[in-house]
């Protein structure tokens, strides 16, 4: 369905993100006290009895600061009043209206949209006298709302529902979920934006600026996707501030719905522990994964061959050694059309599906190759079935499944991939005794 589109907006520290996360039903934006904790636009969507709304928590509106990231916030938030059907005007009644209310009332009433004022905070019948300095912003609709507690919000979204265009059949369709990951500052909202051709998420040179997890559904060559630009992950040891340790559990949890992960790396600084500790949780939650060395126009040319950077990665995430590599400029748009060939590549081989006799044929010829005993016991598979997609994970069931040492677990991954490949995905294999239950497991293509 093509939804009708619902901005919330407001000054900063009204409850904008929470009423985001009572309407979507979840705690996908982050909720914190202080002012400025949501910067980019976050997509979420409303179920209300059979009706259903794309939702747009925004940041802070602050229309008087000319810091330059405030300017980037302000202009993310006009972007999101130009596309919404209807707008949610959040604000605090137990504060009362502030001259910077008064500015974004105007703002708003210029951008034409049907607006519905949630006065927030209101959490008995008793505040309610709260409302009348509301109807002083010159919109109709005031309704109070607690935002925390859930009081009021089905009457929102009825005079929600009434003001909104009705939603539409869409044409079917859908493409692979990518999850832009990496450290902070390696360029992963720039690359975003030179994918989309547009400022579609919010760039600025201080690491840690992306704090949510933002999708975006595009289409790229006339094949659609849906990108996950996720806030840079800093080692747990430096991830100190409350907020900022919010930010990585979304980052993870965009890993763990995602269908591919791109690994951005800074071509200007190599691959450093950081990098592999991310690679390591991407490898981890079983995604395909594609390595995007990024900032390549930074490296002068000729200093260095891409086979000597592709070497260098490998040799220090061996464990990544199944990840397709490819080189990357946001700031000029080069190697974009190279990393989504990656990407369908890799989506498609984690889909990829084997039959029994195949994998029997090929794990038998593997023990022929390099038979394994246990006093004197040869290792014997009985049966091989692919038991598993995204990753690609296959049940041995075996007479010595808790004899198999790590490294014959990994001889048989790779003789698996000697015969297919499955390209950018970890391959997992239980070993399992006949007529029990999995003895052991592992996660393909070595350990950290």
């Amino acid at each position: 369905m093509i939804r009708p589109i619902i901005a919330i907006v407001g000054r900063p520290n009204v409850g904008k993100s929470t009423l985001f996360n009572r309407l979507v039903g979840r705690r996908q934006s982050l909720v914190r006290d202080v002012p400025g904790v949501t910067r980019d636009r976050l997509y979420g969507t409303v179920t209300f009895e059979r009706w259903q709304a794309t939702v747009v928590d925004t940041g802070g509106f602050e229309p008087g600061i000319t810091s330059d990231i405030m300017t980037a916030v302000r202009e993310q938030i006009m972007v999101a009043i130009a596309e919404a059907d209807t707008i949610v005007f959040v604000v605090d009644a137990r504060q009362g209206l502030t001259p910077l209310e008064t500015e974004i009332a105007a703002t708003l009433r210029r951008s034409q949209r049907p607006v519905v004022v949630a006065a927030n905070k209101i959490d008995g019948a008793g505040q309610e006298a709260a409302l009348g300095e509301c109807y002083r912003l010159g919109f109709a609709q005031v309704l109070p709302i607690s935002a925390e507690h859930g009081r009021g919000v089905a009457e929102l979204l009825e005079a929600i529902r009434e003001t909104a265009p009705v939603p539409v059949a869409a044409p079917e369709g859908g493409g692979p979920r990518v999850a832009i990951v990496g450290r902070p500052n390696v360029g992963k909202s720039s690359l975003v934006n030179a994918v989309l051709g547009h400022h579609r998420v919010l760039v600025h040179e201080a690491p840690g600026t992306t704090r949510d997890s933002v999708d975006t559904p595009f289409t790229f060559r006339d094949r659609p996707y849906v990108l996950v630009d996720t806030a840079g992950i800093r080692r747990k040891g430096r991830v100190s501030e409350p907020l900022e340790k919010l930010s990585v559990v979304m980052a993870l949890k965009s890993l763990e719905r995602c269908q591919v992960a791109v690994l951005v790396l800074d071509a200007s600084e190599g691959v450093t522990a950081q990098d592999a500790h991310i690679a390591g949780y991407a490898h981890d939650a079983g995604r395909a994964l594609v390595v995007a060395v990024n900032k390549w126009d930074l490296v002068p040319r000729g200093s260095v061959q891409k086979a000597d950077i592709v070497g260098q990665i490998y040799d220090r995430l061996p464990f990544l050694d199944y990840a397709p590599v490819c080189f990357t400029s946001a700031l000029e748009g080069s190697g974009l059309g190279e990393l989504f060939d990656l990407v369908d590549r890799v989506a498609a081989e984690a889909q990829r599906r084997l039959q029994p006799g195949e994998l029997l044929t090929i794990f038998r010829a593997a023990v022929e190759r390099r038979p394994m005993s246990s006093r004197g016991v040869p290792l014997r598979i009985q049966s091989a079935q692919q038991v598993a997609v995204s990753p690609p994970t296959f049940a041995l069931r075996v007479n010595l499944p808790d004899k198999i040492h790590f490294s014959y677990e990994r001889y048989f991954v790779n003789s698996l991939r000697h015969a297919h490949a499955f390209a950018g995905s970890p391959v997992r294999i239980l070993f399992r005794k006949s007529g029990g239950k999995p003895a052991g497991q592992s996660f393909g293509s070595g350990r950290r």
